[in-house]
């Protein structure tokens, strides 16, 4: 029997303890895994209802808090909590996430990084730290939203909590999910709590690699401490934590790192395609793609074997001051640094698209089972660059707290924040770069791409008869910065017995920058002489080890030899050659600068009511309202004129770039709903409705007209950005039942659907940007057209204004070519028609559904000490891409299926974790480094152990393990012969100790 008013109490004790997170950040959950949920600061603890002691500890203590912080919230909450102050469940926290159904991670250099949740990919989900919005930065992705996961480490995270639902008190930006990071706070924990713990980790695919990359020691050392206390009877409380880690790692893979030519249709006969039946050729193709098929070329295959040394450095430091009961103030400063140091070889061909010979999968999208180019001089290049950069990326965020409990029933927080997240090179050769080396002996050139590795075979080579030399080059340095001041200010009344009503208001200011340049030299059919360096210099290496984990890299055909170097030796005789060390450094000026400044203010209201009616029924109705202003700013280059140099090709001059600024603005009222019924007292029905909306990619609202160099007869082309975007708006319905049926222990079945409009897709406009003269259509070119030329007859229009008007202003005669043609320069002047440009901007015009259901369980077998915890999402979507599609499409990437399967054992000496991660495949873009190909990753599974020991109660040992079975990822385009990368990196060993005090 139930009896609603009764547990009315202990309800809003319970909610309130599970939303501190969010309503009141700074008094996070990180109380004492022996407390109950309820008892942190964020409650309310007027109440005399007693609260019963949790007495489990380690792994199966927070998995009950997890479970805790499940049942108790409004909408549908998921979380981790660490096992105990200073010790998270994983070493990374995106490795963490994705063993919560529904989170789906990428990874970069072998671990987490960011997160997808149910289907929304990493732009979509917004990560708040202690209920702050953070800001990002990512020379990976120089315009993106996607918060890195792996900037930060985990021991100062006391838990994560993953919000699925709308939530009106929440900061906008999450429709996959808003994801709060809390750290630890003294007074949520009163008295002395400290740890320390070093480890020594050992990544085996460092060993793995060329000696000119490898990367510095094979184990590195990890130093972590935590130091929390409170005195004056928990008046005053300080914490600081920090944390010191050293990986070196390395990967290899094997790629068309330029992209595929096409997609062509069967029946065409253009550049680039395989020749037609009846055409010379034609004889040695296999299994021809249909006239309806699509099929398309490799640009190149390229080997790269790159090693990386990281360092991050992270540190908080925390204090609290409570002068009365009813004040807390908090005050804190977090810091983090991540160090990225990259050397790279490599070893390619290109094709050049002429004769050749080729077998076919069967269509509609057909893939190469083998692909031959014929060179019979064999004297093209077969490529081996090196690289060497490094990148630093620097987060910091200081916050103030004040929460005032005016009485029982009403209180008030104020929160205010800046924080800064920025990217730069860290090293005098720039954020990328490479140093391009040849050895023109190349002959017949084939790509087998019939395996999973992709088989490359040339014939003719000869290192002797032509030696290795410096060929092209590009030092490329970019920038970025996010910084964000926020206030908000929150309120929670209690009205009447059962009902609560929270209210705030916030204003935000988000700041974003990014900028690039190129220093690059196209010289890559050879710069230099061979003569120029010493054959010492050039380190022979062979290619198939480095592969042996991929199917395919035994192939005898392989061709197995190349060369290395050291990149600063290299590049310091490069220069001597050229007497132009400009050449071979990054630029002092950028190329591009472009800055967004997004200013947003925020008011909402949610009301929390139980309801005594025969199934006890909470819900929380809330209203949110959210305005912003965007003001884009961009520096760009000028252009200045049009000058006619060849045919069919006009030069668009650039002159010294100039800012130009553009606006927009938006507002949105989005209202949300959570109910939940109580069956039983085990087990709950959730039904929730809300709107949510997140913000456009910078790229997509950068102000600025950026205009390609080269134009046409009819004009020309150019990019620009929409601060007027509206963000993508989610109407998102949640279903959900949850079945409690031991106190660690619970099923739980959700469905939810949301509906997507306002995505970003390109589109075209006319313009006349710059007002730029073209000489066709001008007087000159019109007294030609007079003469007897036709307009498509450029070769006739050029001849005669040469010949004719040799001295008219903006013209330039060059001697005649081999044809009898005159050559030379027609610069268009202000009586000649203004050009005009089609410009790809972008628009809101695309909309999407997806759904998907997510089943979850988590069982202890009593007080065996075993225990597992299981998770299996479903995500589906009618927007997929049209393989066979030619052209842009719109299609949601990161939409993929995944399950998780994580066991546990437990006593009070040993704790064992054994997880293993899934994701199916799933469309990871809509371009690759061609224009618009789909990128598939394919499924991946990766097997991750940990086991503790607790030498003493203070002094504990842990073994963990990640990718035991050393699994490797691979990326396909629009057939899975189509490769884009393979890749083949190893497992990461670590043995430490961890002292307790």
């Amino acid at each position: 029997m139930h009896h609603p008013k009764a547990k009315q109490k202990l309800i809003a004790l319970a909610v309130a303890g599970a939303c501190a997170a969010a309503a009141l950040p700074a008094q996070a959950q990180g109380q004492d895994t022996a407390q109950g949920p309820a008892q942190s600061q964020g409650a309310d603890l007027s109440s005399s209802q007693p609260v019963q002691a949790v007495v489990v500890t380690g792994i199966r203590a927070s998995m009950q808090s997890s479970l805790n912080l499940k049942r108790n919230s409004d909408g549908i909450v998921d979380g981790i909590v660490a096992e105990d102050i200073g010790k998270f469940p994983d070493t990374n926290l995106a490795e963490s996430l994705q063993r919560i159904s529904g989170v789906s991670i990428d990874r970069s250099i072998g671990e987490g990084s960011k997160v997808t949740v149910r289907g929304v990919g990493p732009d979509f989900n917004m990560v708040l730290l202690n209920g702050r919005q953070m800001p990002t930065s990512n020379l990976g992705d120089l315009n993106g939203r996607a918060f890195d996961f792996a900037n930060l480490a985990s021991e100062a995270v006391s838990q994560i909590q993953v919000y699925k639902t709308s939530r009106a008190e929440t900061p906008t930006g999450g429709i996959g999910a808003t994801l709060n990071v809390m750290t630890a706070r003294p007074l949520d924990r009163p008295g002395l709590q400290a740890s320390i713990g070093v480890k020594g980790v050992y990544d085996k695919s460092s060993s793995n690699l060329p000696g000119d990359v490898k990367a510095g020691d094979r184990v590195t050392p990890e130093v972590s401490g935590i130091y929390s206390n409170t005195w004056n009877d928990n008046m005053f409380g300080i914490a600081v934590t920090g944390s010191y880690q050293e990986r070196n790692l390395g990967y290899n893979t094997a790629s068309v790192s330029s992209g595929w030519k096409g997609p062509f249709r069967g029946d065409e006969n253009t550049w680039g395609t395989i020749p037609q039946p009846g055409t010379p050729g034609s004889q040695n193709i296999t299994n021809r793609p249909g006239a309806g098929d699509v099929y398309s070329v490799p640009q190149n295959l390229n080997y790269a074997f790159s090693g990386v040394q990281r360092e991050r450095t992270n540190g908080q430091v925390t204090f609290q001051f409570a002068p009365r009961k009813d004040i807390t103030t908090t005050l804190d400063y977090t810091y983090s640094q991540n160090k990225i140091h990259t050397r790279r070889q490599d070893l390619s061909a290109w094709f050049n698209f002429g004769a050749s010979a080729s077998s076919w999968t069967g269509g509609p999208a057909a893939g190469p089972l083998v692909y031959t180019e014929f060179l019979p001089a064999a004297n093209s290049d077969i490529a081996m660059g090196g690289a060497d950069f490094a990148t630093v990326s620097e987060n910091r965020s200081l916050g103030f707290n004040a929460l005032w409990k005016v009485n029982a029933g009403l209180r008030f927080e104020l929160d205010v924040h800046h924080s800064t997240a920025e990217s730069q090179a860290d090293s005098p050769w720039g954020s990328d770069n490479v140093l391009g080396t040849s050895s023109f002996s190349r002959g017949d050139t084939t790509a087998d791409f019939s395996q999973d590795f992709p088989v490359l075979s040339i014939a003719g080579a000869d290192f002797n008869r032509a030696p290795q030399q410096v060929t092209g080059s590009a030092f490329r340095n970019g920038y970025m910065k996010g910084d964000i001041d926020q206030a908000q200010l929150k309120g929670r009344l209690k009205l009447m017995e059962s009902s609560q009503l929270n209210f705030g208001l916030s204003a935000t200011e988000v700041s974003n920058r990014s900028a690039f340049s190129t220093m690059q030299r196209d010289t890559w059919g050879g710069a230099t002489s061979p003569a120029d360096y010493p054959a010492s210099v050039w380190h022979p290496e062979t290619v198939r080890g480095y592969f042996d984990k991929i199917d395919g890299s035994g192939n005898p055909n392989l061709f197995n030899n190349f060369y290395t170097f050291d990149f600063g030796e290299v590049r310091d005789l490069a220069i001597k050659a050229s007497g132009r060390p400009d050449l071979y450094s990054v630029k002092p000026t950028w190329d591009t600068d472009q800055r967004t400044r997004e200013k947003s203010k925020a008011l909402y209201l949610q009301l929390n009511t139980d309801w005594a009616t025969a199934l006890p029924v909470r819900t929380a109705i809330g209203l949110r309202y959210e305005k912003t202003d965007v003001t884009s700013t961009a520096l760009v280059p000028t252009a200045t004129s049009i000058v006619w140099l060849s045919q069919n090709e006009f030069s668009v001059v650039k002159g010294d770039p100039q800012f130009t600024t553009l606006t927009g603005k938006y507002h949105h009222l989005l209202p949300s709903i959570d109910t939940d019924i109580e069956l039983r007292d085990d087990m709950k029905l959730r039904a929730s409705y809300g709107e949510t909306i997140g913000r456009p990619r910078y790229d997509q609202i950068q102000g600025g007209t950026v205009l390609d160099n080269l134009a046409r007869l009819d004009g020309g082309t150019g990019t620009q950005g929409n601060p007027g975007l509206k963000p993508v708006k989610s109407k998102n319905l949640d279903l959900s039942y949850e079945w409690y049926y031991g106190r660690q222990n619970f099923f739980a079945v959700g469905f939810f659907k949301k509906n997507l409009e306002n995505y970003a897709g390109q589109s075209k406009i006319d313009a006349t940007p710059f007002n730029l003269h073209t000489p066709v259509g001008g007087p000159l070119w019109n007294a030609a057209v007079a003469s007897g030329c036709t307009n498509a007859d450029t070769t006739c229009v050029r001849n005669y204004i040469f010949r004719n008007h040799a001295n008219a202003p903006g013209v330039t005669r060059g001697p005649d070519d081999a044809s009898g043609n005159a050559t030379g320069e027609i610069v268009g002047q202000p009586g000649d028609p203004v050009a005009n440009f089609r410009i790809t901007t972008f628009s809101n015009q695309k909309k999407a559904d997806l759904k998907g259901l997510e089943v979850n369980v988590q069982h202890m077998f009593g007080n065996s000490g075993f225990g597992l915890s299981a998770n299996y999402t479903y995500v589906d979507s009618g927007l997929g891409f049209d393989n066979a599609g030619i052209g842009e499409q719109f299609a949601l990437v990161g939409l993929s299926d995944s399950a998780n399967l994580v066991g546990i054992y437990e006593n009070d000496r040993w704790n064992i974790r054994a997880a293993w991660n899934w994701r199916d495949k799933f469309l990871g873009s809509t371009f690759d480094a061609a224009g618009p190909n789909p990128i598939y990753t394919e499924a991946y599974g990766q097997f991750d152990l940990s086991v503790g020991y607790a030498i003493t109660p203070q002094l504990s040992m842990q073994f963990e393990g990640i990718n035991l079975t050393n699994e490797t990822t691979r990326q396909h385009g629009r057939n899975e012969r189509i490769l884009v990368n393979a890749t083949q990196a190893g497992p990461r060993y670590m043995l430490g100790l961890r002292y307790k005090f």
